[in-house]
C-alpha cells in the first residue's frame, strides 16, 4: 500500500495532507498465479502418464469376447438378410428368436437400402421388435465433410 502525499502544502507539522491510495497493487497476486500455471503445466503430463509395467501372462479367456454383430439387411430388390443368411419375411421373426434365446440379448442393427421403399424398411423395425429385441439401431454410411454441404 502507498501513501500520497501534497507537496505544495505548507510545512505546519499537520497531518491531514497525508491521503491513503486507495488503489490496489494486484501485480503480486498476478505473480503467484504465473507461477501456479507454469507448475500446473508442468505437473499436468506427469499425473497422466502411467508407470510402465509388466503384466502377467496367462491363459485365461478374455471376459468380453465380442461377437458378431446382429444385422439385418433389406436388400434393394425387397430380400432380407440376418448376417450372411438369407430369410424371407415368414421366418425372420422365428430365426430372429432362435438366435437370442441362443445369444442373449443385444442390439439389433438394421441396414436398408437406398433404393428401398421406406414402409419396408419400417416393416422390417416391426419385425425385430415383434421378435424380442428392445434396442434396435438404424447404420447409415458416413458422408465425406466436402460432400456434406452439396445438395
Amino acid at each position: 500500500m502507498g501513501a500520497s502525499v501534497n507537496l505544495n502544502s505548507a510545512d505546519d507539522g499537520d497531518e491531514t495532507n497525508y491521503r491513503p491510495m486507495a488503489d490496489i497493487n494486484i501485480t503480486p497476486m498476478v505473480d503467484v498465479m504465473l507461477v501456479l500455471l507454469i507448475i500446473f503445466m508442468v505437473a499436468a503430463p506427469l499425473m497422466v502418464a502411467g508407470v510402465p509395467v509388466e503384466l502377467p501372462k496367462t491363459t485365461a479367456p478374455r471376459v468380453g469376447q465380442s461377437k458378431k454383430p446382429m444385422v439385418v439387411t433389406l436388400t434393394p430388390d425387397g430380400r432380407m438378410q440376418i448376417r450372411d443368411e438369407f430369410v424371407n419375411r415368414a421366418t425372420l421373426v422365428p430365426r430372429l428368436r432362435d438366435i437370442r434365446a441362443s445369444e442373449g440379448d443385444s442390439v439389433v442393427y438394421v441396414r436398408g437400402d437406398t433404393k428401398a421403399a421406406y414402409g419396408d424398411v419400417m416393416d422390417v423395425l416391426t419385425l425385430v421388435g415383434e421378435s424380442g429385441y428392445a434396442r434396435v439401431s438404424l447404420l447409415a454410411k458416413a458422408q465425406p465433410k466436402a460432400a456434406a454441404g452439396q445438395p
